[in-house]
């Protein structure tokens, strides 16, 4: 098997999300991404981890969740079959037990350790004070910001230059016309400081959205060119800012800045964490 082949999309494309916003993965897809041939196979993967579940003192039905589907058979007729709906920590436990011989297995571990730790941020963020607040966003900040990054190159944003342009007018759009340059002067910061580690929760939440949804409009539309590109960055940055002024929320560019910077955030935490 060439794990070339294999992303975070193997998992993605899978995932389903239902009308409240829960997301779960069918057992009979999961078992084709996963590479088993035989479901009966598979099930026993999915009762080994039922049971890692159950002495983790977790509700197994909330997890695994017995369902029927209908699947088109020749000459159009049509067959029920049983399946298994799986929640992201459903999915995470088959990992743990499936054939670790398997390099695709390797890929699923990562990604569900990471999707399950992510919902427990989110779980837990209402109740974060505001440094954690800014420590998760940055952090989430950084790796879409790479991801956007990807899709732009893919556009044809390839040149240093040309993304910094693409940049700016993310941030015009975000900020009314203010560019990246401005954004800096207006926080007087200095020379070598980056503007995202000098923002507040709700301000890096505000380019957090800008990141995944200018990432999304660009996969999703195909959109290919540099000049569509920085279009398009803008009018999602644009409409970032509209949707914050509809809920009568404050502007980016009006938001206060912190007076310690991520940087001096995560100097602090690792020596916290040292003097344990």
């Amino acid at each position: 098997m060439n794990l070339d082949n294999y992303s975070e999309d193997t998992f993605e494309a899978i995932k389903h999300v239902s009308p409240r916003g829960t997301e779960y993965w069918f057992g009979r897809e999961l078992q084709t991404a996963l590479e088993y041939t035989e479901w009966r196979n598979f099930m026993g993967v999915i009762e080994k981890a039922k049971q890692a579940c159950e002495t983790s003192d977790v509700s197994v039905p909330d997890h695994f969740v017995d369902v029927n589907k209908t699947i088109g058979m020749p000459k159009g007729a049509k067959k029920t079959i049983a399946d298994v709906a799986l929640t992201r920590y459903a999915c995470y436990l088959i990992m743990q037990n499936a054939d670790p011989s398997k390099e695709v297995i390797a890929l699923g571990q990562t990604y569900f350790a990471i999707q399950t730790r992510r919902q427990e941020l989110a779980d837990q963020f209402p109740e974060l004070p505001e440094s954690e607040r800014r420590l998760a966003i940055r952090s989430e900040l950084a790796k879409h910001n790479t991801q956007l990054a990807d899709a732009a190159h893919d556009a044809g944003v390839i040149d240093p230059l040309d993304y910094a342009i693409f940049q700016n007018e993310g941030y015009k759009g975000l900020y009314g016309g203010l560019t990246a340059k401005d954004i800096h002067n207006k926080k007087k910061l200095k020379k070598s400081q980056q503007i995202l580690d000098h923002m507040g929760s709700e301000e890096l939440a505000a380019n957090l959205f800008r990141a995944t949804q200018t990432e999304a409009k660009l996969r999703r539309e195909n959109i290919k060119g540099k000049a569509k590109a920085n279009a398009a960055h803008y009018e999602v940055g644009g409409t970032v800012r509209r949707t914050i002024e509809e809920l009568g929320g404050t502007m980016p560019e009006d938001l206060p800045t912190p007076e310690k910077s991520i940087k001096q955030l995560e100097s602090a935490k690792r020596k916290q964490l040292k003097d344990k």
